[in-house]
């Protein structure tokens, strides 16, 4: 039996960070090689970065690439190993995988599927390389083979499906299986959404089963550019068997997962399906070969496939809990901000944004160690010699509770028993006095008085605006990052206050609706993410209704009143900006399901959401950048473009109403 020790390397990288990205990838292949590894995949695009934008089109990116492939190239000395990057062919941008091996490069496979969906835009600046199509390129003086190549060591093939390529119907492992590759490989960059991990894992155990190979999958890990956070899957599975998969959600910059291949195993199972084209490979056309010896090695038993926490009944919610908190790990250092600061007003979003904070403390401390922690946030002046989860807390969180003459006892005792249940430094700002001002100034100048039955909206929104100079002016002194607590039902109607409690330069809840936000914060103050355990601190947040608490106390206000409930608010968004159905036909799709709401009722719940949508555009403009968790982003810039001025669907509202108005007529006359 031939057995090959392979690995997938996972890798903590950020765009144009040359020296850091290189420090990782040489971290990765050494640790390889000190396990033994003989062939070793790193993620797509890896040397430069996934999410370098439009600095891909700059010419000293590209010569950079160049310079640090071939101060990796020497590193690969006894090993096989892949690394993503790009790289300009005949005028074209390409996105591409070099395979080297024992120190010299062998040639660079091509992306042939680019993504374009969702947050994705890599037809911006890459193109897509053809089938079949093979060229050469001169790098260092050498000239290599680049397009759609197979690699062959010593007798065993060995090809690429590159992220997207795996993800069409049309896949290159289809066309590799027929000229008898043993071996794919898989560099991806495939951002964290809910339940995609489970998506990945069938498309590469259908892969290895259907292809009758062994195949290796290695993704990116963290929060790389901002918005996207990746998990750090790595799966390898060979005849339709998942052999190993490593942790996610990890805080170390890589590691690496491993497994024993059987060559013979995957070669008789395509022998028996009779998958092979010999005459396509006879003249070598499309191979290139290299004579490195993979060394004897001893299987070894399959690794677990799952943490416990991935195979109980709250996996969303513990995804939530681990993606979110590696993204602001990520985020705070990669930023180099010198800790946060929440306003936390002891309602849901805020409570949600210091439970994260809190968590992500815990997850790291408890896999890195305190002390590691620490020095790799990169704080200046932080105690490291303290061990405890809330002492670190109270070093890096500042909470700051800013009431006015609306708000309750009940959100200030709510606040403060999140605050303390994490540690977090608690201060109070009372901004009455501030907004009592900026009313009489105005309403000296207007000559008149303002009152709540004509200037509702204003004297809430100078409330929120309020809060937001000394919230400001304190993240500023501590050089910390300010969070923004909007959440993504907000953002959808525009109920925020531009410049208020939008104020932040992180918004890491916008991309996550109400209604999960309320059910996660009973999970975490009852249950828990597993190692953490229940935060009963939470309760006196859940035993509220959301509510701004920007009117006068008597007014009994709340979001819901003010809105619509949030689990229908978050079923109209779906309808109508993923499923871009039309406001008659999100009537019908609710009356089908049979409403607990009338016909009246969910008519003007409807017409209310496309009109705040059209009206609150520009809003959703000026958010600080979100976390993406699915793939139904509200986010301008990556996922959801709509126009700032529009029409605001005064012709399919109007034929909503008569659509009611027809309804109405014809029940009446029955």
């Amino acid at each position: 039996m031939k057995w090959i020790k392979a690995g997938a390397a996972v890798l903590n990288q950020t765009p144009l960070d040359w020296d850091g990205n290189l420090a990782r990838i040489l971290g990765a292949i050494q640790q390889a090689r000190t396990q033994q590894v003989s062939l070793l995949c790193m993620p797509e695009l890896c040397i430069s970065g996934y999410g370098c934008e439009d600095a891909f089109h700059s010419p000293g990116l590209q010569r950079t690439v160049g310079e640090i492939l071939l101060e990796i190239v020497p590193q690969t000395r006894g090993i096989i190993a892949s690394v993503g990057l790009p790289m300009m062919v005949g005028g074209g941008l390409f996105n591409t995988a070099c395979m080297m091996a024992d120190g010299q490069i062998l040639g660079f496979a091509a992306k042939q599927n680019l993504a374009g969906e969702g947050i994705h835009y890599e037809q911006r600046w890459f193109k897509p390389w053809p089938e079949d199509a093979r060229t050469e390129i001169e790098l260092g003086g050498r000239v290599y083979p680049l397009g759609d190549y197979m690699f062959d060591c010593s007798g065993i093939r060995i090809g690429f499906e590159i992220c997207e390529d795996a993800w069409t119907a049309t896949r290159p492992g289809t066309d590799l299986s027929l000229h008898g590759v043993d071996i794919i490989l898989n560099p991806s960059a495939s951002h964290f959404a809910f339940g995609k991990h489970e998506v990945r894992r069938r498309l590469v155990l259908e892969g290895s089963r259907a292809f009758h190979v062994s195949y290796i999958y290695s993704n990116l890990l963290g929060n790389e550019a901002g918005r996207a956070i990746y998990d750090g899957d790595a799966l390898i599975a060979s005849a339709g068997r998942i052999l190993a998969s490593g942790p996610r959600f990890s805080y170390a910059d890589f590691h690496i997962v491993t497994a024993t291949l059987d060559v013979d195993v995957t070669r008789m199972q395509r022998a028996r399906s009779g998958s092979f084209r010999p005459e396509v490979s006879a003249d070598g056309s499309g191979l290139v070969r290299s004579e490195i010896e993979f060394p004897v090695v001893q299987p070894e038993s399959p690794q677990p496939e799952l943490a416990n926490w991935e195979t109980g009944k709250s996996v969303k919610e513990e995804e939530f809990s681990r993606a979110i908190s590696l993204g602001l790990f990520d985020y705070l250092r990669k930023s180099h901000s010198q800790g946060f600061v929440v306003s936390l007003s002891g309602g849901a979003d805020s409570s949600a944004v210091t439970t994260l904070i809190g968590l992500m403390v815990s997850f790291a401390s408890q896999e890195l160690g305190s002390e590691n922690f620490l020095e790799k946030l990169g704080i200046n002046g932080l105690d490291r010699q303290i061990h405890d989860p809330l002492a670190i807390v109270q070093q890096i969180l500042t909470c700051v509770y800013q009431p006015t003459r609306n708000s309750s006892e009940t959100t200030r005792n709510a606040a403060l028993e999140v605050a303390e249940a994490w540690g977090a430094r608690f201060l109070e700002f009372d901004v009455d006095e501030i907004v009592q001002n900026y009313i009489s100034t105005v309403s000296q100048a207007l000559g008149r008085d303002l009152s709540w039955e004509q200037d509702d909206i204003a004297l809430q929104n100078i409330q929120a605006r309020s809060r937001s100079p000394s919230v400001w002016l304190l993240a500023n002194l501590q050089g910390a990052l300010l969070v923004s607590t909007s959440n993504r039902s907000e953002a959808a109607v525009g109920y925020a206050t531009m410049d208020g409690d939008t104020s932040g330069g992180l918004s890491p809840i916008a991309g996550i609706d109400k209604a999960f936000l309320r059910h996660w914060l009973c999970w975490i103050e009852k249950e828990g993410p597993e190692g953490i355990g229940a935060v009963p601190a939470l309760a006196g947040v859940n035993s509220q209704l959301p509510t701004a608490e920007l009117r006068p106390q008597d007014a009994h206000q709340t979001d819901e009143d003010d809105l619509m409930p949030y689990d229908l608010l978050d079923a109209i968004e779906r309808a109508a900006i993923r499923d871009k159905l039309t406001p008659v036909e999100i009537l019908r799709l609710f009356q089908a399901r049979q409403s607990q709401y009338s016909t009246e009722q969910l008519s003007q719940w409807i017409e209310r959401f496309f009109r705040l949508w059209c009206r609150n555009q520009w809003k959703r403009e000026r958010y600080a950048p979100s976390f993406h968790l699915d793939d139904e982003n509200l986010d301008p810039k990556t996922w959801c473009r709509f126009p700032i001025l529009s029409g605001g669907f005064e012709r399919e509202l109007r034929a909503l109403r008569e659509s009611v108005v027809a309804l109405s007529s014809e029940q009446d006359q029955s």
